[in-house]
């Protein structure tokens, strides 16, 4: 690209931002970054007929069901641990796929061809439209000889549909090197309607060549992967070696996903502009657009959440008929940056300031309007960072997580006023990001036991982050006496399956034994149900 495309690129780019200090970036890196970069009309065709090996080495997904229509998934990578996937750099390659009323695909209900496109990195996202509501369906892909592996998918329930009960899969957090994603395998297993991913699909942490934790004595990863992601090309590269792993590519392939991000799909605990490090906000912006490229590519989203530069439309709302409203959010996009330097720390001034937020105003307004409108009888936030308080001492005054809503406080009591405002009577928050399972009592005022329960929190543990982990953490007595609203706190690896129907909304706790080594059992660490109108958690 020429130096007068980079700057006209770099003037757009700044532009865009508005409110940013977006100061002097030069250099193909930016362009690259802050630029759309859609593929051209005119952009050469790559015959499939040329693939000699098989592109579909990352698997298939599927994602984000409507009644009508649900977005399915690939990446064109015959060699995933080399820039470029060992396609060409510039081109389109044709892809068809079909969608099928059975696994045996003898009754077609949707067929199409689309383009794979080196702008992209050769990934696909097809919306296919024209579904029936509330039905199975199976899809696959075709490049050249080449067939993709068969997914299977499930649409939603129509709009204002009375529906018996809905089951999803709660999971997060999954660091490469901490482990094997055993838990995915497991998850692969159950009969679900959908899976809940709230953050930290990958981490930007090096990868070292016998695979962290996972101690590889049969294979070498690429030195590749060795090195902290910056650009787009590394993160494109962590998620070939993500998505390479077979269980993750199991657990893509049995259900619809709902992903959202955390800090690590970009950096360790930013906020907004602000990284880890303070770096100036235009170097990081730069990283920070690459990070949201990458992830788009990678996930089942429709176009609406492709990104503009560093900017990216992640909240968004989905309806289950009349049972449940789900309200996706993002809390890492628009954040006020941690009080106090971030960690651990006493809650003050800083944190306590009305004035900062955790959603941003604008997602603040969208999830308030939402509650106000919404008829379904559970209404459920898939987020990121815990909810609940969350003490670390039986002292009077207590270290919180300034990175978590405790960092927000006035943040949250707007959504929970919002609540109770709009008369939300069955109110579910599912959390991710602190590698334990948590089940929590929402009360109105968490520093008075007997105040009023708004709703409940499930919180998931991590499918590997923090490697084996334990059933009591060390903390754990300390922790279940500095919080009376916390029914169960467990420390082991696993994910969460949350079942809803008109009466109940019920977890259950699944662990692993291990993760440092693979094929450990599954186990039910415990279950909980909160009744309809009356939120509070229960042994069931």
């Amino acid at each position: 690209m020429a130096h007068d495309s980079h700057q006209q690129a770099i003037r757009a780019a700044a532009a865009r931002l508005g409110r940013r200090r977006f100061l002097t970036v030069t250099g193909a890196a930016a362009a690259l970054a802050f630029t759309t970069n859609l593929p051209s009309a005119q952009a050469a065709q790559v015959s499939s007929q040329s693939l000699t090996d098989n592109p579909f080495t990352l698997g298939v997904a599927s994602g984000d069901p409507l009644p009508d229509s649900v977005v399915l998934w690939t990446r064109l990578a015959p060699r995933p641990y080399e820039p470029g996937n060992g396609l060409p750099e510039e081109g389109t390659v044709t892809v068809d796929w079909e969608v099928a009323r059975d696994e045996h695909f003898k009754r077609i209900a949707r067929r199409g061809r689309a383009g794979a496109h080196a702008e992209f990195n050769h990934a696909l996202h097809v919306d296919v439209k024209g579904l029936e509501a509330d039905r199975v369906y199976w899809y696959r892909f075709r490049a050249g000889k080449w067939i993709s592996p068969v997914g299977r998918t499930r649409t939603a329930p129509s709009t204002g549909a009375r529906i018996h009960d809905l089951r999803f899969g709660l999971v997060s957090c999954q660091a490469y090197h901490d482990g094997y994603y055993t838990a995915l395998a497991h998850l692969a297993n159950e009969d679900l309607d959908a899976v809940f991913h709230v953050g930290d699909y990958h981490y930007e942490y090096a990868v070292n060549a016998t695979g962290g934790a996972r101690n590889y004595s049969d294979r070498r990863l690429p030195a590749v992967f060795n090195t902290e992601t910056l650009t787009l090309q590394d993160y494109r590269l962590r998620y070939a070696l993500y998505k390479s792993d077979e269980d993750l590519q199991a657990a893509h392939a049995a259900f619809p996903w709902y992903v959202t991000w955390d800090d690590h799909e970009t950096e360790n605990n930013y906020a907004d502009d602000v990284d880890e490090n303070n770096s100036p906000p235009e170097e990081f912006l730069v990283r920070r657009a690459a990070a949201y490229r990458a992830y788009w590519e990678n996930m089942p989203l429709r176009m609406p959440q492709q990104p503009e530069g560093p900017d990216m439309r992640l909240y968004r709302r989905y309806h289950y008929g009349r049972l449940a409203q789900f309200d996706i959010l993002d809390t890492r996009q628009y954040r006020s940056n941690q009080a106090y330097g971030d960690g651990w720390q006493y809650p003050g001034p800083d944190s306590e300031d009305p004035a900062r937020t955790l959603t941003g105003a604008a997602q603040e307004r969208w999830l308030l309007d939402g509650f106000h409108r919404s008829t379904a009888t559970w209404n459920v936030l898939p987020q990121q960072v815990t909810f609940s308080q969350r003490k670390n001492t039986t002292d009077a005054r207590s270290k919180l997580s300034m990175d978590s809503w405790d960092g927000y406080p006035a943040s949250r009591d707007r959504i929970l006023a919002g609540v109770e405002q709009a008369g939300v009577e069955n109110f579910v928050v599912l959390t991710g990001d602190v590698h334990v399972h948590y089940a929590f009592d929402i009360k109105k005022d968490f520093n008075k036991p007997d105040s009023r329960t708004l709703g409940v929190e499930f919180v998931g543990t991590s499918i590997s982050s923090g490697k084996d982990g334990a059933d009591k953490p060390a903390n754990w007595s300390t922790y279940m006496a500095a919080n009376p609203h916390m029914k169960f706190y467990n420390g082991r690896r696993g994910y969460v399956t949350v079942t809803l129907d008109e009466q109940h909304a019920r977890a259950d706790y699944k662990t692993v034994s291990a993760v440092t080594t693979p094929g450990a059992p599954l186990t039910i660490a415990a279950s909980f149900v909160s009744e309809a109108g009356n939120p509070g958690l229960h042994s069931a």
